[in-house]
């Protein structure tokens, strides 16, 4: 008896202990803070990219795809010691992206005037018990109010989004964090393929890099300068463009596309920069042959096509990419995919070009 009271003493006591490390919290629907990030900025569903009862022609990859919240961004100002996030999830990702990016947030807070990674956390696999599940960011910081940012996962997708702070701290509506509108439109690339965080995209690493706002509008393995998308973007309220158009497709899809793709958007976007980026060299070229031609046909296509095109239309650009490696050619994830570290390096590499252009349109 005396053990069994003993053992009852020490559950109950672990119990409390466990309590105290769980804090009591207030959560705040994202929507009532600030979203930024997004090409369109306003869709019936707020964790979704498109808006598909306004734009058309859409297949079920498209809408598959422009259904995951990828590149959006929660901004809010709070100086609790601890966030938190509950989601309901429509679906959960349990493919080959990584966790932590394709069902996680990605936190950063600001640290003397630059982005600091602060936090991750990766939902579980099951969309019925995650709608309850609290999931912790970060912990045990000071009660200064901080300026924070939050990705949302690039691969599930999302119903609700809820920040939670500790009762009694203050949560509200940070700024818009980002300068101007930029749309970057392109491929698994700058979807987020194998990045272990949601913040480790092209995209991403660009905004942070410059404090321009570069919008995702990625869609794995469907960019390929179809129709749809163009009739869309040449509505989106952004200031610029830049593609990574050559990335999926083929030398004949590229040759049967680009011109078509450059007129539509033109129509509705004149006088706004156009910035086509070169794709980058699959590691899985170096030793397959069958891909290396195809690959070394599409570079050759779009090389000559965009040669075309700068002389063609006005501002139209066309910009080289270096190797989204390093030196050994060891910072791909699949043979196609880059690492993290393959990811900032395309971004370091186009950063000064791109933002070349952009000055000569007052964009800065």
């Amino acid at each position: 008896m005396k053990k069994l009271i003993t053992a009852l003493l020490f559950a109950a006591l672990s119990l409390a202990a466990f309590a105290q490390d769980k804090p009591a919290l207030s959560f705040t629907e994202a929507t009532d803070l600030t979203i930024v990030g997004k090409v369109f900025p306003n869709t019936p569903n707020p964790y979704q990219r498109m808006d598909f009862t306004k734009y058309g022609g859409w297949d079920k990859k498209d809408i598959n795809l422009l259904e995951m919240p990828t590149g959006i961004i929660v901004s809010f100002k709070t100086n609790s010691s601890a966030i938190y996030v509950n989601a309901d999830f429509e679906t959960i990702s349990n493919g080959a992206p990584a966790g932590w990016a394709s069902r996680g947030f990605d936190l950063y807070i600001k640290k003397d005037g630059k982005w600091l990674w602060a936090g991750v956390a990766a939902a579980g696999t099951n969309v019925k018990t995650e709608k309850d599940y609290n999931r912790k960011l970060v912990e045990d910081m000071d009660d200064s109010m901080k300026d924070c940012i939050l990705y949302l996962p690039t691969y599930s997708k999302l119903k609700s989004v809820r920040i939670g702070v500790v009762e009694g701290s203050k949560i509200k509506k940070g700024d818009v964090p980002f300068r101007h509108r930029i749309c970057l439109h392109g491929s698994s690339f700058m979807h987020g393929a194998s990045t272990t965080r949601a913040g480790l995209t092209v995209p991403g690493y660009l905004t942070r890099m410059t404090g321009l706002q570069f919008c995702s509008l990625g869609v794995s393995g469907d960019c390929r300068m179809q129709p749809q998308f163009a009739n869309a973007l040449k509505d989106a309220p952004v200031e610029a463009f830049v593609f990574d158009a050559f990335s999926n497709g083929s030398a004949s899809s590229v040759e049967k596309s680009l011109f078509k793709f450059i007129e539509t958007i033109q129509s509705g976007k004149p006088g706004v920069p156009l910035i086509f980026m070169k794709t980058i060299w699959r590691e899985r070229r170096n030793f397959n042959q069958k891909v290396d031609e195809a690959e070394r046909l599409k570079e050759e296509m779009a090389d000559k096509l965009m040669k075309e095109a700068v002389q063609k239309y006005k501002d139209v650009y066309y910009i080289e990419c270096t190797n989204a490696t390093s030196e050994m050619h060891d910072t791909t994830a699949d043979g196609t995919h880059p690492g993290d570290y393959g990811y900032y390096l395309w971004a370091a590499s186009v950063k000064d070009a791109i933002l070349e252009i952009l000055a000569k349109y007052g964009i800065k």
